[in-house]
């Protein structure tokens, strides 16, 4: 048993402030970009259309801002709807937390479409080398959730359980460590395993994350609380694992359609 007392703020100025979840969004950004470089120079030396590796730094820009606007909106939509149609200003105060990773995923996606449509990109090339390089930031961002105690796990009696004080005394499952591991480290591990396959076919890692990282996020469901204002979805599923399953769906369609993708 573990009680948490773990502080979100590593460094307080007074006039500036540095949290972990912040610091988990910035490095999870700088090591994808530098990996997913390394990635196209390594593994891409041949390519059958003319790759700048400076158009991926250029792409980044549409990654973070896609990505913020799509967590914020997908957060603002899946989670707390309500709440924001009556207090429509504070969808800008982003700093008092509320963002969604499947609208992120959204955001991440029509942001990378967008970016390859005017550059004349293959999307699926860029989307295969976002999903290798993601599992890095999921990680970062699961340990940021557990550091801030948020997004908590159900109660439990296992030896490995942890005291929220922020939420009550009980034993909790840790599943924002279950998240990292499987969403992060499994999936990367798998990641890897794909991309450096002989014969590796465009848009294999898109489909392979998408259905992975479903499945691993639907178990994790199982051990974690749902949104209070959200609950369970018809007294069923939480929001989570419906959001999972549709990217799963996805998925699936795109392995179908796979011999489709140039």
């Amino acid at each position: 048993m573990y009680t948490h007392n773990l502080d979100p703020v590593l460094f307080d100025f007074g006039f500036l402030v540095v949290r972990w979840y912040s610091l988990a969004y910035i490095f999870g950004i700088l090591i994808g970009w530098w990996l997913g470089k390394r990635i196209i120079l390594k593994r891409f030396q041949n390519l059958n259309f003319n790759f700048d590796i400076k158009e991926f730094d250029n792409l980044i820009t549409y990654i973070i801002i896609s990505m913020l606007l799509g967590g914020r909106i997908g957060y603002v939509i899946f989670y707390n709807f309500g709440y924001y149609i009556s207090n429509p200003f504070d969808i800008i105060k982003v700093w008092e937390g509320g963002m969604s990773f499947h609208g992120a995923l959204v955001g991440i996606i029509f942001g990378t479409y967008w970016f390859s449509i005017k550059k004349n990109i293959p999307t699926f090339f860029l989307l295969d080398i976002i999903a290798f390089v993601a599992p890095i930031g999921i990680f970062f961002g699961r340990i940021a959730n557990f550091i801030n105690g948020e997004l908590v796990g159900k109660t439990t009696d296992v030896f490995w359980g942890v005291i929220f004080p922020n939420v009550d005394n009980n034993m909790r499952h840790p599943s924002q460590l279950y998240e990292a591991f499987l969403e992060g480290a499994v999936l990367f591990v798998i990641m890897n395993l794909i991309l450096f396959r002989k014969n590796y076919k465009t848009g294999t890692c898109s489909y392979i994350f998408l259905i992975f990282y479903g499945i691993f996020r639907i178990f994790s469901e199982f051990y974690r609380d749902p949104d209070l204002q959200v609950g369970y979805l018809f007294d069923l599923i939480s929001m989570g694992t419906m959001l999972s399953t549709f990217m799963i769906l996805a998925g699936v369609i795109i392995f179908l359609k796979k011999d489709d993708i140039k």
